[in-house]
């Protein structure tokens, strides 16, 4: 979609100069342009959700898409097609955080488990994460989760392993900081109802509570975003906007900070409405056709 529109705003990172929505698409270009530290792989088009397994001609056809804009992906799950996420990317040259998809199926935890250890031993893993917001979701105990972290780092002791959850959820449970090699904390101002004005500042401080509970481990941002269309979650509203806003003030503070962040997400989906309501569907830089949305 193209602007041409004069609606006016501010953006806040940017000090206190107007900008018009036009001007705003040529900044999100230019982030975009610049490069990412990473995003977050969107697997599914539509009528395609977990569960599916998915071709690696479909993985390499968007990884092909991505590769211009990014330095590291992250995948979510080793098994039906994800398998060849971290493969295609590493035979592209982006590194990788391959993600364990934990549960509480315990059969399929264990096919997770494997199959992110022997994509390890392969080469194919950069960072492992061992499940994500397993603990949020209480899917499974503080006791059954430790165990499949120590398996990983007992079965790759020469990779950094640790567990993608809330930012707070390391203030918690001082456990995961102690235990693992990295804190993988995702920050969503948006979940929490926070405004766009004040979006990106209450995105650092998620960042440095993390940083603070990790207690000088390292500190990576796993999922950041902010959705272009849907209902409002009382004062967060997602618009297009709002999108390309969140996104120019993110990259330009991952750059110039040297903070590593993973954007979410990469495409469009329509099956995560059923989690999430419909703003489910449009966290993507690209929508569903694979077609970037502002240009």
């Amino acid at each position: 979609m193209s602007f041409r529109s004069g609606v006016r705003f501010n953006v806040g990172h940017f000090g206190r100069r107007e900008f018009r929505t036009d001007e705003l698409v040529s900044l999100f270009l230019h982030e975009l342009n610049q490069g990412m530290h990473g995003i977050c792989f969107s697997m599914y088009r539509d009528g395609q959700g977990p569960g599916d397994v998915i071709s690696e001609e479909q993985v390499r056809q968007r990884m092909e898409i991505l590769k211009p804009y990014m330095s590291w992906v992250r995948s979510f799950s080793c098994i039906e097609g994800n398998e060849y996420v971290p493969r295609i990317a590493k035979s592209m040259g982006i590194k990788t955080m391959v993600g364990a998809w934990l549960g509480s199926d315990l059969d399929l935890n264990e096919k997770e488990i494997d199959g992110l250890i022997a994509l390890a031993r392969d080469g194919h893993v950069d960072i492992a994460a061992v499940g994500n917001e397993v603990l949020y979701r209480q899917d499974l105990s503080d006791e059954q989760l430790q165990g499949y972290i120590q398996r990983v780092q007992v079965a790759l002791p020469h990779i950094p392993v640790g567990y993608v959850d809330a930012y707070y959820e390391f203030e918690l449970r001082p456990w995961i900081s102690e235990m693992c090699d990295v804190i993988l904390a995702n920050c969503y101002p948006f979940w929490e109802f926070c405004p766009i004005e004040y979006s990106h500042i209450y995105m650092k401080e998620m960042y440095y509570r993390a940083k603070k509970a990790g207690r000088g481990k390292p500190v990576i941002i796993t999922e950041t975003g902010w959705p272009s269309h849907g209902s409002p979650q009382e004062a967060s509203v997602p618009s297009e906007v709002n999108f390309m806003r969140y996104f120019v003030e993110a990259q330009r503070w991952s750059r110039e900070d040297d903070i590593p962040m993973f954007y979410f997400s990469s495409f469009d989906e329509s099956w995560k409405v059923g989690a999430e309501g419909d703003v489910g569907a449009f966290w993507g830089i690209w929508d569903k056709q694979e077609r970037l949305k502002f240009r």
